[in-house]
């Protein structure tokens, strides 16, 4: 590792004017618990003018609780929060009964879009995203709206994600069996998706870096902004996982290792 942090981050400078995308779950927090130094590493970013925007494949908060969540690790992210929730209420219209399969972030969503949340079909779209309570009925009801005609979204593809526990089941998890089930497609909004894409450009502009701990969603979400892509080692992917696809610009222990070796001044 220690090879490939001097070959990398600390060779490199991230390109003039960039911003920082940062992803959550393995780079700012492990479930409930704050990743040490991560706090410090985003105000040094700041202080150093460098515009940060928060982005997470995890659907079941509303922004307001992510919001939330981030100020009690000590990061004000007002205003600088973009979920896969978020992503997914791009693809509904206003007027649509939406079967929610996750938590209150996915319903803030459809409900932000004008549309209405139902139990069951029929439905003009069902979406799946991380759901601590789903069970054999779930998969049922979804399964059966899909087959009646209705779209089927997910928030992310994520098998699972980090926590202080190890790794939890993810909502791709779900959502691949609500598609094996339904034997449908489903139209992805998160990470590295076009939705979730569409969220985020115009917030950092056409030069910025994706920070996060999964190649195949931060890495790929990276590729898919035209920006460079940072691998930190705090959460899914480790030292030994290495080397991975696509190719990180930037790799570190974690946040505040990344934000040293770039050069910026963490408090």
């Amino acid at each position: 590792m220690g090879s490939l942090l001097s070959e990398t981050a600390g060779r490199l400078a991230p390109p003039p004017g960039a911003g920082w995308v940062l992803d959550l779950d393995g780079v700012i927090w492990l479930g409930g618990t704050a990743i040490a130094g991560a706090a410090e590493a985003v105000d040094g970013l700041r202080r150093a003018g460098v515009p940060v925007v928060f982005v997470t494949n995890l659907s079941a908060l509303t922004t307001a609780e992510q919001e939330a969540k981030l100020a009690a690790c000590g990061i004000d992210a007002a205003g600088a929060v973009v979920t896969s929730a978020t992503a997914a209420g791009r693809l509904i219209q206003p007027g649509e009964r939406v079967m929610v399969v996750g938590g209150p972030g996915i319903v803030e969503a459809v409900e932000t879009a004008g549309a209405t949340v139902c139990a069951a079909g029929p439905a003009d779209a069902v979406i799946v995203g991380l759901d601590p309570g789903f069970d054999y009925d779930t998969l049922g009801r979804a399964m059966r709206a899909v087959r009646g005609g209705a779209r089927l979204i997910g928030t992310n593809h994520d098998p699972s994600y980090p926590t202080e526990r190890g790794l939890e089941p993810g909502g791709g998890s779900l959502l691949a069996a609500v598609a094996a089930a339904a034997e449908a497609v489903p139209t992805m909004a998160g990470k590295p998706n076009p939705p979730i894409v569409e969220c985020v450009r115009g917030r950092i502009g056409p030069t910025g870096v994706v920070v996060g701990d999964r190649p195949d969603s931060d890495g790929l979400f990276a590729r898919a902004l035209g920006y460079e892509f940072a691998l930190v080692l705090s959460g899914v992917t480790g030292a030994d996982d290495l080397p991975v696809s696509p190719e990180p610009r930037y790799c570190a222990p974690d946040l505040a290792a990344l934000v040293d070796e770039m050069g910026f001044d963490p408090v």
